[in-house]
Parts: C-alpha cells; sequence; structure tokens
C-alpha cells in the first residue's frame, strides 16, 4: 500500500523527471540539427526553477561546441545572463515565429545549457564571419548591423555551452 507521503513525493518527482528526460545531454547534442537549422528557441530558466514566459526564435551558430547568438543588449536573455540567471532551455529547429508556432518547437530536441556574454572582439569576429556564411541571403544586410551594434554595446553576443 502506497502512503500518502510516498504519493505526494511521486507526484512531485514526476514534472521534473518528464523534463529531465526530454532533455538531450552534450554528450548527445543533435549535431547534425544544430549544423543544418536556421533557428534555436530559448527560454532563460528563472530562479524558481520555471521557465521564463520570454522565449524567441533566434539565428545562432553552433561553434566548437558552443551555441552562439547576438541579440539586443536589453533583451531578457541577456539580462538573465547579467542578474546570473544563466541556465536555459534551448530547442533546435525552424518552426517560424514562437508565438505562432503553437509550442510545435517544444517537439524538437532540446538542450539545457549555461549562457555567458562573451566579450572578446576576435570571437565576435570570428562567430560574425561564421555565421555570414550560415546566413548568407541575410548577411549583406545583417552581418553589418551585428557588427557594428556589438562595436557600440546596442547588442552582445550571447554564448550557451550545453550542460553535461
Amino acid at each position: 500500500m502506497i502512503s500518502r507521503r510516498l504519493f505526494t513525493l511521486g507526484t512531485l518527482a514526476t514534472p521534473v523527471v518528464v523534463l529531465l528526460a526530454r532533455s538531450v545531454r552534450a554528450d548527445d547534442l543533435p549535431k547534425d540539427e544544430l549544423e543544418s537549422s536556421k533557428l534555436v528557441y530559448l527560454t532563460p530558466i528563472k530562479s524558481d526553477g520555471e521557465e521564463s514566459k520570454c522565449k524567441a526564435e533566434i539565428w545562432f551558430l553552433y561553434h566548437e561546441g558552443d551555441i552562439f547568438m547576438v541579440t539586443d543588449t536589453n533583451a531578457w536573455r541577456a539580462e538573465a545572463i547579467r542578474k546570473d540567471l544563466k541556465d536555459a532551455r534551448i530547442w533546435v529547429g525552424d518552426y517560424g515565429n514562437w508565438q505562432r508556432a503553437n509550442d510545435k518547437f517544444r517537439d524538437a530536441p532540446e538542450i539545457m545549457a549555461e549562457g555567458a556574454i562573451e566579450e572578446d572582439a576576435d570571437v565576435h569576429e570570428e562567430i560574425l564571419d561564421a555565421m555570414g556564411e550560415k546566413y548568407s541571403d541575410e548577411w549583406p544586410t545583417w552581418g553589418p548591423r551585428f557588427k557594428k551594434a556589438l562595436e557600440d554595446g546596442s547588442r552582445v553576443m550571447l554564448r550557451y555551452t550545453p550542460k553535461k
């Protein structure tokens, strides 16, 4: 017979087990998808362990095991890192605008990662050059904007390292 305490503990643990089961370990990253997808979907994780209501579909680059993106300095994903809320959930795939995707992106491979603001200008240049190859159709417009915005501080580069 199951006690009320055991039942309650099992009920509370179930969502955690489900979330952990969906996440991909760093050793099992979906490298093909990371190399071919044009978008990732990202949400910072709040201090209580819940996803932020703020989600976004973002251009990114998978490079040497990390996921890089350029974002507005005041975007919540950058603010979260500055507030030491470095954990994020990332889904890999292209489902268009996250609000119109009706949560379809949640079926994509999911990665838990730790974010940091990348400040090294040499890394910025390397990542922007590689993003230029990946997004070659859009890069004549967006490449100079990203470069200028990184230089003037209106955008930051984020680096997400998948958790093991």
